[in-house]
């Protein structure tokens, strides 16, 4: 039996369903790979992070480098926090965590200044790997800088259509992208929006 048969096809490219995080492959720039920051992060005592502004990719690369880390026998215990957040989990108990624990913290930033020297702190002492996103240094060594520019966008945009009507254009995604302050994120937000308004004029 199909199991697939309950889940609803997307009629629009743009859905959370198609661009969220490991959905759509980050693109490497040439001669990097997703196995050469994972030996990068190993040769930096696993501590490291990925920097990059709002919407560049550096939560798509986490979902990339996850299941590499893990093959290096790390523990990954990988936490994502949100606006807000000045502080880890409950759940997050660092004391109970193994030594090969790699703790992978999406949204660093989030956490307020003390919080953030406390976690290195006890990560050194305890010997934990500590790989996290931000927007900027955050005393830790830079494993990857993301960014996107145009050709780039517009690639993405264009091999999300692959086999639906090409409702939005390259034009489009360029004004879009200057819009969006150069966030990828924030543009296939808005190109969902277009792509519906064309689609339903269209019928």
């Amino acid at each position: 039996m199909d199991r697939n048969l309950d889940v609803p096809v997307p009629t629009n490219p743009f859905c959370t369903r198609c661009v969220r995080p490991g959905a759509v492959p980050f693109r490497f720039p040439e001669g990097e790979t997703a196995d050469g920051l994972a030996d990068r992060l190993r040769d930096m005592n696993w501590r490291g992070a990925i920097v990059g502004p709002h919407g560049s990719g550096k939560s798509t690369l986490l979902a990339v480098l996850l299941p590499l880390l893990q093959s290096h026998q790390r523990h990954i215990v990988a936490i994502a926090l949100h606006d807000g957040q000045r502080r880890l989990p409950e759940h997050c108990r660092l004391r109970r965590l193994p030594p090969n624990t790699l703790l992978v913290i999406d949204g660093y930033e989030q956490l307020g200044f003390i919080a953030r020297v406390r976690l290195r702190w006890h990560c050194r002492r305890r010997k934990l790997g500590l790989l996290v996103t931000s927007h900027a240094s955050v005393g830790l060594p830079v494993l990857f800088r993301t960014q996107v520019d145009l050709p780039l966008a517009q690639q993405i945009a264009s091999e999300l259509q692959d086999g639906f009507q090409p409702h939005v254009h390259p034009d489009d995604v360029a004004r879009a992208f200057a819009q969006c302050d150069n966030n990828l994120r924030e543009l296939l937000f808005s190109l969902f929006d277009l792509y519906e308004a064309r689609q339903r004029k269209g019928r």
